[in-house]
């Protein structure tokens, strides 16, 4: 994601790539290897504009990003207008699919395998997968999914153990904080690296 560290960010970038294997049952489950699966015929089948056009596509559909952008500016939120806020959130959508688009020639055949599913007392299920990669120890990510009231939606991707939101979090705020404490400054931020 655009401020998170490079070795989550490649991890997440991986995840999402993985044709999945031996998942486990229910449609938090199915999810997961739909997003996997989409994702990886993205990546063989399409290229430059297509494949970032593609990737969007996947994270608006199956990504609860209102949730995650309000989730990652936290305070922040509610200091912004709904201009502001519609900006942030077409600028961080797009800036993403850039990002990813660009890192998923580093493909290299990894499988994705959903372990188990946990259900929360507050409506949402941990979907906990492992990245097995062609050398090296395999990668535990689990994925929060609820029903947001559009249909299940991936909510948070942790890499061994770290959160993928409150990564970005931390980071939005760093740089929220080093530009004199405006969101305009994120949100041009990532209008730039979503047009580079």
């Amino acid at each position: 994601m655009p401020f998170a560290s490079r070795r989550a960010f490649l991890c997440a970038a991986a995840a999402a790539l993985a044709l999945p294997a031996h998942a486990a049952d229910g449609p938090a489950a199915q999810l997961i290897e739909k997003v996997a699966a989409e994702v990886i015929e993205l990546i063989q089948t399409t290229q430059g504009a297509q494949r970032e056009a593609g990737i969007r596509a996947v994270l608006e559909r199956y990504f609860d990003l209102p949730y995650m952008g309000r989730a990652a500016l936290a305070t922040h939120w509610e200091a912004t207008t709904p201009e502001q806020r519609g900006r942030f959130l077409k600028a961080a959508i797009s800036a993403e699919a850039r990002a990813y688009s660009e890192r998923f020639g580093q493909y290299g055949g990894q499988t994705l395998a959903v372990t188990n599913v946990s259900n929360r007392p507050n409506g949402s299920s941990v979907v906990a997968s492992k990245l097995n990669q062609s050398n090296g120890q395999p990668i535990a990510i689990q994925w929060e999914v609820r029903d947001s009231g559009q249909g299940l939606r991936i909510t948070d991707v942790k890499i061994e153990g770290v959160s993928m939101v409150m990564t970005r979090r931390s980071d939005f705020n760093s740089y929220i904080q080093n530009n004199g404490g405006k969101v305009d400054a994120l949100i041009g931020e990532l209008e730039k690296r979503a047009s580079r």
